[in-house]
């Protein structure tokens, strides 16, 4: 596994914890924790493969900013593209998709 490519993605998870605090005013207590915890890659695969979406993608669900969720930043950058399964990109893609959420691909 890329460490480098894996710290950067741990970067951006702190990211939309952050931004969701201050975009959405959302605290994601929940999330933080994981990651801290675990890191951003488990806390990503984790929120990914889960049966059903979690209580914090239905607070920014409601909230009007899916851009702010872990599958987002998944799907919307290549760059993180090599960290996840093939299968794992695809159930976030569906997540997304059930919520009518259009990505719209960075690099």
């Amino acid at each position: 596994m890329d460490k480098a490519l894996e710290s950067k993605f741990e970067g951006a998870m702190f990211d939309i914890y952050r931004r969701a605090k201050s975009e959405a005013k959302y605290n994601a207590n929940a999330f933080l924790g994981m990651l801290n915890d675990r890191g951003g890659l488990y806390t990503a695969k984790a929120l990914i493969n889960a049966p059903r979406q979690s209580d914090g993608y239905t607070a920014l669900l409601m909230a009007g900013r899916l851009d702010l969720t872990v599958e987002a930043l998944v799907v919307e950058d290549i760059r993180w593209k090599p960290l996840f399964l093939h299968e794992e990109i695809e159930k976030a893609k569906k997540r997304l998709a059930a919520n009518q959420y259009v990505p719209r691909p960075r690099n």
